[in-house]
C-alpha cells in the first residue's frame, strides 16, 4: 500500500469517524454460514425443492417444519432469529427481489477466495484461486487487530472446515484457530470442553475435512465463556456440504440449526456483563449457489450463475434498526472487513485497496464538538 493511500485512508477514517456519536461496540462476533443461498434467507424453503424426492427423503416431515404458502412466514420458520430478532433490531442486506444486491468481488465464487475476501477486504486472484491448504499471504483484519496491544490474545476463530488455519494464517498471525477436527487445547480447559473432545473423536463424521457445526459452536461458546475474547470469528460449514451432497432436507435443517446457534450466542452475550450492550454480530456467507433448475442449487463457482450472490445481517448497539434493506443498492463482499473495523472504532490499513464500510450500519449523527 503506497504512503499516499495510507494517508488518504487515515483522512477518510477521521472524517467519517466525526459523524459517529456514542459508539458502544467494544466486541465483535463475525459469523459465516457456508454457501447458504440468499433465496432461502429471504423467502425460506424453495417450493421447487422441498418436495423433490431426489433431494428430500421425507417431504411431509420437512414441510411440517418449514413450509408455508407465504414466503415471509416461510423464512421466519427457517431462520427464526433472523426474522424475529434481527429484523426489528438490526439490518439485513441482499434481498435481490427488491433490487438490494450484494456480491463477491472475487471471480471464483467458492470458499477460500470468499473467506479471504471477507477477512482481508479485497480479492486476490493471483494467490488465492483454489481451496488448497496454503497459508494466506494477505493479512486479515483479524490479524491486523491481533497486532494491536489492546487486542493481543483477545482474537480467536472457530470453524467447521479444516482449511481455516491457513485462511487466517495461524502460523504468522498467532491467532488461535480451532477448526476441522481439532480438540480444545490447554491445561485450563473445562469439563464441557473435555467432553466435546471425547464426543468429537467418538462420533462418526460424514466428511473428511468438515466437522459437524455443533462441535464448532460449543467449542466456541465454552472458549468465549472462559476467556472473553473481544473479537471472535465463527464459521459454520454444514449448509454447503449438505448442499453438495444433494440433501436439501439436511441443508434446511442445518440452516435452521445455525439460526438457533446464533440465537444462543446472542442470548449468552446479552446476559454476560463483559459483552452486554457492547457487542455487535455481523453474519454473512462466503458465496452463493445456483438455482433449482438442473440441480444447480447443489453447486457454485464461476460457471454456475448466481454463485456470486450473497447476503449480510448486522445486529448491535451502534446499528440503526432499519430491518430489511429494500432500496436498489449494490454492495460487495470486500466491504465486510472495513465495516468490522469501523464498528470497533479502529483504523483500517489493509495491504491492498479494500472495499469501504457499509455506511447504513452505523449511527450517522453529526456532533458540534470541535476537534
Amino acid at each position: 500500500m503506497t504512503r499516499f493511500c495510507q494517508i488518504f485512508s487515515l483522512l477518510f477514517f477521521l472524517l467519517d469517524s466525526s459523524v459517529l456519536l456514542s459508539q458502544k461496540t467494544e466486541n465483535l462476533f463475525l459469523i459465516t454460514l457456508d454457501g447458504l443461498r440468499w433465496q432461502e434467507v429471504f423467502s425460506g424453503a424453495d417450493p421447487h425443492l422441498i418436495s423433490d424426492p431426489e433431494y428430500v427423503n421425507d417431504s411431509t416431515l420437512l414441510k411440517s417444519r418449514f413450509w408455508h404458502e407465504d414466503p415471509l412466514e416461510r423464512r421466519k420458520r427457517l431462520l427464526p432469529f433472523f426474522w424475529n430478532t434481527i429484523l426489528p433490531k438490526g439490518q439485513l442486506y441482499g434481498n435481490r427481489f427488491h433490487g438490494n444486491k450484494m456480491d463477491c468481488s472475487n471471480i471464483f465464487w467458492f470458499s477460500y477466495p470468499g473467506y479471504g475476501e471477507i477477512l482481508s477486504g479485497y480479492s486476490d486472484a493471483q494467490n488465492i484461486r483454489s481451496n488448497a491448504k496454503n497459508n494466506n499471504p494477505n493479512k486479515t483484519f483479524l490479524e491486523l487487530l491481533h497486532q494491536k496491544r489492546r487486542y493481543r490474545g483477545s482474537v480467536a476463530a472457530f470453524a467447521s472446515w479444516d482449511v481455516f488455519p491457513y485462511i487466517i494464517n495461524e502460523e504468522r498471525s498467532k491467532i488461535p484457530v480451532n477448526a476441522g477436527y481439532r480438540s480444545a487445547m490447554g491445561s485450563n480447559i473445562n469439563k464441557h470442553e473435555k467432553l466435546l473432545n471425547r464426543l468429537q473423536n467418538e462420533m462418526p463424521q460424514p466428511w473428511a475435512s468438515v466437522r459437524h457445526d455443533v462441535f464448532t459452536h460449543h467449542f466456541a461458546k465454552q472458549y468465549i465463556r472462559r476467556k472473553h475474547p473481544r473479537v471472535v470469528y465463527i464459521a459454520y460449514g454444514e449448509t454447503d456440504d449438505y448442499a453438495h451432497d444433494g440433501r436439501y432436507d439436511r441443508y434446511l435443517s442445518s440452516a435452521w440449526q445455525s439460526s438457533q446457534f446464533i440465537e444462543d450466542l446472542w442470548s449468552f452475550v446479552q446476559k454476560d456483563p463483559h459483552y452486554r450492550n457492547k457487542t455487535t454480530f455481523i453474519i454473512t456467507t462466503d458465496h452463493g449457489r445456483g438455482d433449482h433448475e438442473k440441480g444447480e442449487w447443489k453447486s457454485h463457482g464461476s460457471k454456475v450463475e448466481g454463485s456470486s450472490a450473497i447476503w449480510l445481517a448486522v445486529l448491535g448497539p451502534d446499528t440503526p434498526p432499519l430491518g430489511e434493506i429494500t432500496k436498489n443498492q449494490q454492495l460487495w463482499q470486500n466491504q465486510v472487513a472495513a465495516t468490522c473495523m469501523k464498528l470497533l472504532g479502529e483504523e483500517f490499513f489493509p495491504e491492498k485497496e479494500a472495499g469501504p464500510p457499509i455506511n447504513e450500519v452505523f449511527i450517522k449523527k453529526r456532533t458540534n464538538k470541535k476537534r
